[in-house]
């Protein structure tokens, strides 16, 4: 397996396409059933075929990943061949950019004394969605890169 299985919840929001899927390795439902009773091995080979396509196809779109922790943020922007990052870092012990409150602040003080930005990119050590996905099991967050545009407009990149 590549990456991980989907969760239990993913499964079930994919419900539909893991069906189309069985369906295109021409398992039906009783099938599926009775994989999952007598041959459980083959059924989780099934479920972890599945969940690395989803991830395929979820990790070739993304664009912006976003990861907070209580005084600083992550930003990067995956290109194909290169990824970009923004750190967001206060001094602030009072900011806590994991809440709202927190993320309000910095878009009413992007330039307050007590805030750092920082810029750099690198090409990929890895396959590009390997290291997108490392990225995510680390408490990124897939995004539409609002903030790291604004960001970028900051510090001129």
């Amino acid at each position: 397996m590549k990456y991980r299985q989907l969760t239990k919840e993913q499964f079930e929001e994919l419900h539909e396409e893991f069906a189309i899927f069985l369906a295109s390795q021409k398992i039906d439902v009783k099938e599926w059933q009775t994989l999952k009773k007598e041959k459980p091995n083959v059924a989780e080979e099934e479920m972890n075929l599945f969940s690395d396509m989803v991830w395929e196809e979820v990790l070739k779109k993304a664009e912006f990943i976003e990861h907070f922790s209580k005084s600083s943020i992550n930003l990067f922007k995956t290109q194909q061949t290169l990824i970009e990052r923004i750190l967001i870092r206060t001094t602030n012990p009072e900011i806590d950019f994991q809440t709202e409150e927190g993320i309000l602040w910095l878009t009413k003080n992007a330039g307050d004394s007590s805030l750092e930005y920082f810029y750099a990119h690198k090409d990929y050590a890895k396959e590009r969605a390997i290291e997108i996905f490392d990225l995510i099991e680390k408490g990124g967050m897939i995004t539409k890169g609002g903030l790291y545009t604004s960001a970028a407009t900051i510090i001129k990149k």
